[in-house]
């Protein structure tokens, strides 16, 4: 590649031979976006050297202690687990159809964008085409299938349309442009009926839209809307609730910021990176979020679950991207997210947050070109 020259800048501009693309934010003000609109591009984006970051405590190893363990743990970005050391997604390039394994930069540490760089190097597209569970259920995300609402398949994520960093490292994110989401219609040990369950995610902050559903949870089995409380989900925008963004439940049928519509402790929440948490249990459900480059979690709504879904009737598919009757118009970032069997406590939950600001989630990329 010839000589090495080291550059750090920020995604608030753009530099030649990329794409900024607008964002949107609070009162109209614009944003850029980094994009990669050449993938050969990518040969030349080479992640500093280094073994990656790891932490003592990484969010399932937190709930697995708290006795609420997780039952998927997923992340383009970092190991959820401090003993992890497998792969976190698999990519697909254009150019010969061939696969390849994305780990990570040391065990419980960050991804390895080097190795999509390398792999992805003379393709046009790289697409991601699975996104591995850490958790010992197996619950590995693929692309969604067609449902009852969108019949067609979804599309894979371009796999370097959300470059961020850790600890100065580069990693990517799970862009979301309409048309895409992944799923598992037969997934293992997540909580059906009425069984407590906690999920959180972590989303770019200033991409969403009013359009369903970009999810990340608990759906029905078989892609198809099956009625109110067939699924309960994490929501990232502004569908029903305008101004936005909030983080909101989608129970099916229904996106709620609490027990009722007009819910006023669920408020807009404006950061570069947002942690969405939703919990449930018997008669109660809570909605909780922040900005992920802080240890502040707020609670926007915890008490009875709107009416008509006072009793879930959870099916355990898990989606990502899309509804559960994969309605795929909606769009955002998704970085990591974990669901667990159980309702996590107070203290468990500002934990996970904690784990999360640790993480050091920031748009400044530093790279070697």
């Amino acid at each position: 590649l010839g000589q090495l020259q080291e550059i750090v800048f920020s995604t608030s501009g753009s530099k030649p031979g990329k794409q900024a693309s607008k964002t949107k934010t609070m009162g109209g003000r614009a944003r850029r976006r980094l994009s990669l609109v050449d993938p050969l591009a990518a040969m030349l984006l080479l992640v500093c050297s280094g073994s990656g970051i790891s932490a003592a405590r990484l969010p399932c190893d937190i709930f697995d202690e708290a006795k609420t363990p997780c039952v998927a743990a997923h992340s383009m970005v970092r190991a959820l687990y401090s003993s992890y050391s497998g792969s976190l997604y698999q990519l697909k390039r254009s150019f010969d159809n061939c696969t390849q394994d994305i780990g990570l930069m040391s065990s419980g540490g960050i991804a390895n964008a080097k190795a999509q760089a390398a792999f992805c190097a003379n393709s046009t597209e790289c697409i991601v085409t699975i996104i591995y569970d850490q958790s010992p259920s197996g619950n590995h995300l693929s692309i969604a299938p067609g449902g009852g609402e969108v019949h067609q398949p979804c599309k894979g994520v371009d796999a370097f349309r959300a470059p961020i960093s850790m600890h100065g490292h580069m990693v990517f994110g799970a862009f979301f442009a309409g048309g895409m989401g992944y799923r598992n219609n037969s997934a293992r040990n997540v909580p059906t009926g009425d069984m407590a369950e906690t999920m959180y995610m972590v989303v770019d902050g200033q991409h969403y839209d009013r359009l369903c559903c970009f999810d990340y949870g608990n759906a029905e089995t078989d892609s198809i809307d099956h009625g109110r409380g067939t699924m309960e989900a994490v929501y990232w925008g502004i569908r029903g609730m305008d101004p936005g963004p909030r983080v909101q439940a989608d129970l099916e049928n229904g996106m709620w910021p609490g027990q009722s519509k007009n819910t006023t402790s669920n408020v807009e929440i404006h950061a570069e990176f947002v942690t969405a948490m939703l919990k449930g249990k018997a008669g109660q459900f809570a909605i909780k979020g922040g900005d992920a480059q802080t240890r502040h979690l707020k609670t926007m709504f915890e008490g009875p679950r709107p009416g008509g879904y006072h009793t879930m009737k959870k099916q355990g598919a898990i989606i990502l991207g899309t509804g559960g009757d994969n309605s795929n118009w909606g769009v955002g970032t998704w970085f990591e997210g974990a669901i667990v069997s159980g309702y996590s406590s107070d203290e468990v939950d500002n934990e996970i947050q904690a784990s999360i600001a640790d993480a050091r989630y920031s748009r400044d990329l530093l790279l070697m070109v």
